[in-house]
């Protein structure tokens, strides 16, 4: 039996959830600050509220919640659920409830154009710094093209035809990325770390990127909540109940398309949470899409941001990559809940 979908008990319960492990996720680390000073810091940058708050901390614990720690578990919030969201919506235009932000080669794509990035040291001059994400994510939404290049046939995409032009696409666009591997020497960790994932080289000018571009988004994709849940009766009850089939399909794809780019282009490729967390929440919650866009991008956000406060501290100093534990967190729940349902509990 599925829980009662009512968003607007879930909605808040997810969000209280969020803020609890983003405030525990910012005290965690090498240097011990408490919740209390940890909050406090954070309050004192705020307008209006500063005044209140009488600085009583040093420089180098204000450095290490504002600078580094803050501007991490927000950008792996940001990032979590621009996953999620790009997960529900595959599943949902592809009808595939196992599909990932990662099917149809965006990541893989990613991979490749910072691969070439590492290697051959590229640096665009009006870019700087940001010639990483910015090629990362051009390569990723260049995949999509290829993809959906590739998958026309008669001026019209199937649900077949798009999924295989994933898969050869990835196919070949990852055995472009061993080759750059094979051919890297001193970039080569820097490489697989950064294909592992990880929120390492995190600053505020890298939320200032993708929280707009996720922001947008997601705003956007709420308006094609009623396309979405008409895509799950099939393509012939969408096309009678008025829903351009084609055209949607295109729209939804470049949308999912465009933040797992975002997401790819300033973590690297981060397994299992565009997979995971929609489906978790299709099964506690039924199927219908009002429910699990929003439940989708706020569960993506507690779930990364709890992974990456694990994989930074679990074996301190030294940091895990990212995407080794959102599998291990995920993949046995993930199991679990495919069990219970299987045995009717969901």
């Amino acid at each position: 039996m599925k829980i009662k979908h009512n968003l607007w008990v879930w909605l808040p319960v997810f969000f209280l959830i969020l803020i609890l492990v983003m405030s525990i996720s910012v005290t965690l680390g090498a240097a011990n600050i408490n919740w209390q000073l940890a909050w406090q810091i954070i309050f004192s940058k705020i307008p209006g509220i500063s005044t209140f708050i009488e600085e009583s901390w040093s420089s180098s614990n204000e450095t290490i919640v504002w600078d580094i720690r803050l501007p991490r578990v927000l950008l792996g919030a940001a990032v979590g659920a621009a996953l999620a969201l790009a997960g529900a919506i595959y599943q949902g235009v592809l009808r595939n409830p196992l599909a990932d932000p990662f099917i149809l080669g965006v990541s893989s794509g990613a991979s490749f154009g910072a691969a070439l990035v590492f290697v051959f040291g590229l640096q665009i001059v009006l870019l700087g710094r940001f010639t990483l994400p910015a090629v990362a994510f051009l390569f990723g939404f260049l995949s999509l093209l290829i993809v959906y290049f590739l998958s026309r046939v008669n001026q019209k995409v199937r649900l077949e035809t798009i999924i295989l032009a994933g898969v050869v696409v990835q196919s070949f666009i990852g055995a472009c990325l061993s080759l750059v591997l094979a051919l890297s020497n001193e970039q080569l960790q820097t490489i697989v770390f950064w294909m592992m994932g990880s929120l390492a080289l995190t600053d505020w000018s890298y939320n200032q990127i993708i929280f707009p571009i996720i922001l947008i988004v997601s705003i956007v994709s709420l308006f094609f909540i009623k396309e979405l849940n008409m895509l799950g009766l099939g393509e012939e009850a969408a096309h009678h109940s008025g829903v351009s089939v084609q055209r949607t399909r295109f729209l939804l794809l470049i949308l999912a398309s465009i933040i797992t780019g975002a997401a790819v282009s300033v973590s690297g490729a981060i397994g299992f949470v565009g997979l995971v967390v929609p489906h978790i929440i299709r099964l506690m919650f039924g199927a219908d899409y009002r429910v699990i866009l929003p439940l989708s991008i706020v569960g993506g956000a507690i779930f990364l941001v709890g992974a990456d406060a694990v994989a930074r501290t679990i074996m301190a100093p030294r940091e895990l990559p990212l995407g080794v534990i959102t599998a291990f967190l995920g993949a046995p729940f993930f199991g679990y809940l495919l069990r219970r349902a299987k045995r009717g509990y969901f």
